[in-house]
């Protein structure tokens, strides 16, 4: 059985920060998750997940502003290294068991095969030091519609890198807005991949809105999903299209709650 989590740097956006953890826990929902921990206060929001009794699903590694993320970026191994530090210190406090990685951008005068090789090396790195911590790390594929220039575009070759790093401390973000976008075959790669995926989040498609407004199939999806016996968090990451606590009409609240 899957849990249902709410990222918070997207839903409830009408509230102040740390306040979207209590619409989380009146909405029904038992998880949430958020961006990158430089952007809020940790100890503001460290009290109200406590206070509400929740879990945190994931979080991402801070990023410098404007940046897609270091994974891939051959003259920022140090910082990526040490934003994995300071991913891993946040966790134990926030019981947090899954953290996520944006790969970057393409960098101009760098050839792709340098730049897949700092994925490969970072990745290598990271199952290494994630020994013993009962931390997996993530890292997520974009579209190219929103995110022009982004270094990872498709789940075949995360899929690889999955393989190639071959550790089960690192997983790939399968995100079903984006590969939608830019592959559909959503469910056959699910399929085909599940004991690679570590993470879900959905939204639909067009306009990244709460599932029920696309073309995205998600009564079928998630079904299927549950049937498979995928076990980890299925995380909302969409902009409502109206007021945030409309937007779960499509969830009945006796499936929210749930707990893995």
């Amino acid at each position: 059985m899957f849990t249902y989590g709410v990222n918070i740097s997207m839903v409830f956006a009408e509230y102040p920060f740390p306040d979207r953890v209590q619409k989380v826990a009146e909405a029904g929902f038992s998880a949430f998750e958020f961006w990158f921990p430089q952007l809020y206060d940790m100890e503001a929001l460290k009290k109200r997940k406590d206070a509400f009794g929740l879990d945190v699903a994931l979080f991402n590694l801070n990023t410098p502003p404007n940046s897609k993320g270091l994974l891939s970026n051959p003259k920022e191994i140090k910082q990526f290294r040490d934003s994995l530090e300071e991913a891993i210190a946040l966790a134990h406090p926030f019981s947090c068991k899954r953290i996520n990685t944006l790969t970057g951008n393409i960098l101009e005068g760098v050839s792709r095969e340098e730049q897949r090789k700092c994925v490969l090396d970072n990745l290598r790195y990271a199952a290494k030091r994630l020994e013993g911590e009962g931390i997996v790390l993530m890292f997520e594929a974009l579209n190219l519609y929103d995110s022009p220039g982004y270094f990872l575009s498709n789940s075949r070759e995360a899929f690889q890198w999955v393989e190639e790093v071959g550790s089960p401390l690192v997983k790939f973000q399968y995100d079903l807005y984006h590969m939608q976008l830019m592959e559909g075959n959503l469910l056959n790669t699910i399929r085909a991949n599940l004991d690679k995926i570590g993470h879900i989040q959905i939204a639909d498609v067009p306009g990244r809105h709460e599932p029920g407004t696309g073309e995205i199939n998600y009564p079928f999806l998630l079904k299927v999903l549950e049937d498979m016996g995928y076990s980890g968090y299925v995380n909302l990451e969409y902009i409502p299209s109206g007021k945030s606590e409309d937007s779960f009409a499509w969830l009945p609240r006796s499936e929210r709650g749930r707990r893995r």
